[in-house]
């Protein structure tokens, strides 16, 4: 069903050269009337356009209905645009609710180039572990001083009003990745309007952002939509992402929001339509065991077969064995110490004992651990679970007691665990049964601050080249501080002229400043780009370090 409707939407694309008028290029005409941007000095910007439906009342938890709304007067474009409604980490305090539940639009800007008639495009789904985040939470002045590429940014439903499943066809889930699938077709359909070039479109993402880019790609159909993709530290294979024990957290938010226990999902899902957006999204507390952990309790799932427009309906690894997925070029990044997120929080002292949470690890490590490191619902029995836990303990700390003094083999456990062993299988994957580049990096170079200190609010730690280290060198991000150090403007710039040329490249090349990437399709050993402050270099390699 979702391949035919692909087909019949790019059949029906709407193409102009551009449909901004010379004489005034703040506004654009479109299908659903004219809209008007504004001038933000080196770039325009049309922000907040809606791509769908609202999913409010009986489109709540339902895969979106393409935006079928006329203009009879010009669309104001210059409002930013609303997070949708989610429970986030970042937010202090008790109650963490914020955004709005109408939320599914899609912000463009364009560079003033008079060199230029025409742009190459990046399609950019942030991250926020499927559960916050927003499009206008990374900045885009950096990407926009370059003046090479038309952005856009994508808004998705998030949390449980994203990702809610029973496991079956009444209460499928995946509507934030469904979402995001028909932004990415009003991309192409709309986007030469603005200037865009709809034949060179990137697709990119950060940690939840880069797991969905690389979940969009094992769609077949995705190669028809976008020429290339790149998933910066996430991936579909990080345990975070799919995840079991879906159906059982769905019947769990209804009873904490009052639907009582639900026998079926036809009845449940009836009743969390009728309840307030704020109850479900606020329910999310009820998941977390301490803090903000498990990150992910709402998540992307494997969908029943016969779900109406199904995204996927078996688990990325058996899709990427089929190879029934778009062979297109593709990227998969990591940092050195990507476990900084979510580790970090762990060494926020408490207000209650002054100590930090690692300390009480040495006591609850079999019950934390499992939520943590998200294999609590993968594993058979509790024995199976806690000698896995018994497991890694002894590997990473062996004797030792958890403390600040251990933090950094706690992070490395964090590190492997939830972002880099799972970025070797799927490169080693893509490259086994791949037809398209499969390319790789991994970043070491510390930034002055950046995530490790946000959760830990504290600067006196040491955390490495954590979690967006270089992920917002190219799009702003509070959790780092705006001035980039003089090595980091270098790297910033290779990131960006990196995009550009990936995109514009007919064979599918990757290069950063002198380092061209090795692809990894029908390699013998997995072939990894490192780049650090000095440069960059080649590895070839067993297994990543």
């Amino acid at each position: 069903m979702y391949c035919l409707r692909l087909i019949f939407l790019l059949g029906c694309l709407w193409i102009s050269s551009s449909a901004s008028d010379p004489a005034d290029p703040l506004l654009v005409e479109l299908p659903n009337g004219k809209l008007r941007g504004r001038d933000k000095g080196n770039y325009y910007s049309y922000e907040s356009i809606p791509y769908a439906e609202p999913p409010t009342g009986e489109l709540r938890f339902e895969a979106p209905q393409p935006y079928k709304q006329q203009w009879t007067d010009t669309f104001d474009a210059t409002q930013e645009p609303a997070l949708c409604m989610q429970w986030d980490q970042f937010i202090g305090g008790y109650n963490k609710l914020s955004g709005v539940e109408d939320c599914l639009t899609v912000s463009v800007y364009r560079p003033k180039n008079i060199s230029r008639n025409s742009y190459p495009v990046v399609a950019y789904i942030h991250g926020g572990a499927f559960m916050f985040g927003g499009a206008a939470q990374n900045g885009h002045e950096n990407f926009m001083r370059e003046g090479n590429l038309i952005l856009v940014k994508i808004s998705y439903r998030l949390g449980p009003l994203g990702f809610a499943s029973t496991g079956d066809a009444s209460l499928a889930g995946n509507f934030g990745l469904k979402d995001q699938r028909l932004a990415l077709l009003w991309i192409k359909q709309n986007i030469a309007s603005f200037g865009g070039e709809p034949e060179n479109i990137l697709v990119i993402g950060h940690s939840a952002g880069g797991a969905s880019v690389h979940l969009q790609m094992l769609r077949e159909d995705f190669s028809q939509v976008a020429k290339a993709a790149i998933s910066f530290s996430g991936n579909a294979l990080d345990p975070w992402v799919v995840q079991q024990g879906g159906r059982g957290r769905a019947f769990e938010l209804g009873r904490i929001v009052g639907c009582g226990q639900a026998r079926d999902s036809v009845t449940l899902k009836k009743c969390l339509k009728s309840k307030p957006a704020s109850e479900i999204v606020s329910a999310v507390r009820s998941f977390l065991v301490f803090s903000y952990v498990p990150f992910t309790p709402f998540g992307p799932v494997v969908e029943s077969p016969d779900a109406p427009e199904a995204f996927i309906t078996q688990h990325p690894i058996d899709i990427i064995k089929s190879g029934k997925f778009a062979h297109v070029p593709w990227a998969v990044t990591y940092t050195s110490e990507d476990g900084g997120y979510n580790a970090a929080l762990l060494l926020e002292k408490q207000a209650s004992t002054g100590r930090e949470l690692i300390v009480d690890l040495n006591d609850r490590w079999f019950d934390w651990a499992p939520y943590l490191l998200f294999y609590r619902d993968s594993m058979t029995t509790i024995k199976d679970m806690d000698d896995y836990s018994c497991k890694l303990r002894q590997e990473y700390l062996g004797d030792r007691r958890f403390s600040v003094e251990s933090y950094w083999d706690l992070q490395r456990i964090f590190t492997d665990v939830l972002f880099k062993n799972s970025t070797e299988l799927s490169l080693d994957l893509h490259r086994k049964h791949g037809k398209s580049p499969a390319y790789a990096f991994v970043y070491d170079n510390p930034a002055n601050t950046g995530i490790g200190q946000a959760l830990a609010k504290r600067t006196d730690i040491n955390f490495g080249t954590v979690h967006g280290d270089d992920y917002f060198l190219m799009f702003e991000n509070m959790a780092r501080e705006p001035q980039l150090r003089s090595d980091e403007e270098i790297i910033s710039r290779n990131f960006l002229q990196m995009l550009n040329d990936f995109v514009r490249s007919d064979n599918g090349t990757l290069a950063f400043g002198s380092c061209v990437f090795r692809n990894n399709v029908g390699s013998n050993q997995l072939q990894l780009l490192s780049i650090t402050r000095n440069g960059c270099e080649n590895l070839e390699v067993e297994s990543f370090p």
